[in-house]
Order: C-alpha cells, then structure tokens, then sequence
C-alpha cells in the first residue's frame, strides 16, 4: 500500500531528529521509502511561542495495516525523545500518518486521511513537492489543489543543507 507520512520537530537537533526517524522508518518490516520531501522550516501552530519546527513529507510503500503503523510511529517517536505534553506544544517527534492508499478511517485512534490535511500548510507543500497529482479521499482533490485552496498563510520556507550551512529559499 502507497503511504504518505508526515515527520516534524522543533525540539533539540531538528535536522538529525528527522533523519533519524527516516532510519527507523525505512528499517521497518516490509517498509520501501519512495520519495521524500525537501526539509521544510514552518511556523509553529496552535502553541506559537515556540522554536520553528522541521518537516518532511514521506512516500513509503507498505503491507503494515494502518493500526500497526500507527503504533510503529508511536513507538518511533517514543524512541526519540517524545514525551506526553500539551497538544500542538512542542516535541522532538511528530509523526502522521496522512493518507493509506484510498483508505478511509474513521476510528477514535485513527483517522485517515489525515482530519487536518487540508488546512496544514506545512503539509500540503511537501506533500504537493513530492506528489502534486496524489488525489486524496474525502476532499477527492489533488494535493496540488488542496494546497491551492489552503487557507493556512504560516511561513513555510524550504531548507538545502550544504555542511553546516543552510540556505533558505520561500516557497
């Protein structure tokens, strides 16, 4: 099953956080990496005052069920630092799961498409890098469309490592 996930972190070294969480990711049972996004730094949401977060979108093909993804990113994020807090506050790991192919759940753990796909920005902009034509169930609208639709204006800026430097370019 084509799976798309979103990672994010705006605790201690963001960049190695997400690279890390790749590794565990792609380490997996039956876990192939696709295509990955460019690492993005957006606009902390919900809780502003906080550090900028790092995210990046994934495209993984898997035959783990939703329910088992979901404990494996629970279990990957607990692995790297996460620590029960407040909602939308920061964290060392975030990880979503935002679409299973065209499953659609609805359970009170889970629920894919990601419930707020459509209004995340800092989602939409990987996603659409990676898969501008992925038609997303519920909305049944492309990523590409959905972003263009967003209402969401938090900054989100594209990051290109070179050695230590980073060099921002707005998207």
């Amino acid at each position: 099953m084509r799976v798309f996930l979103s990672l994010g972190s705006n605790r201690g070294d963001r960049l190695r956080l997400l690279n890390q969480a790749v590794d565990f990711i792609q380490d997996l049972p039956g876990m192939k990496i696709l295509a990955m996004s460019s690492v993005y730094e957006t606009q902390a949401r919900g809780v502003e005052n906080q550090r900028d977060f790092l995210n990046q979108v994934l495209e993984v093909e898997t035959g783990m069920p939703p329910l088992d993804l979901l404990a494996a990113s629970k279990n990957i994020e607990a692995l790297l630092g996460r620590k029960p807090a407040a909602r939308w506050g920061p964290r060392t790991m975030d990880i979503d799961i935002l679409t299973c192919g065209d499953e659609v759940i609805n359970r009170k753990d889970l629920v894919i498409p990601h419930p707020r796909l459509a209004e995340r920005r800092f989602v939409l902009v990987p996603l659409t890098e990676i898969a501008p034509d992925l038609r997303v169930p519920v909305w049944d609208k492309t990523a590409e469309e959905l972003l263009a639709s967003c209402s969401d204006k938090g900054r989100v800026e594209r990051y290109h490592t070179r050695q230590a430097n980073f060099r921002r370019e707005n998207r």
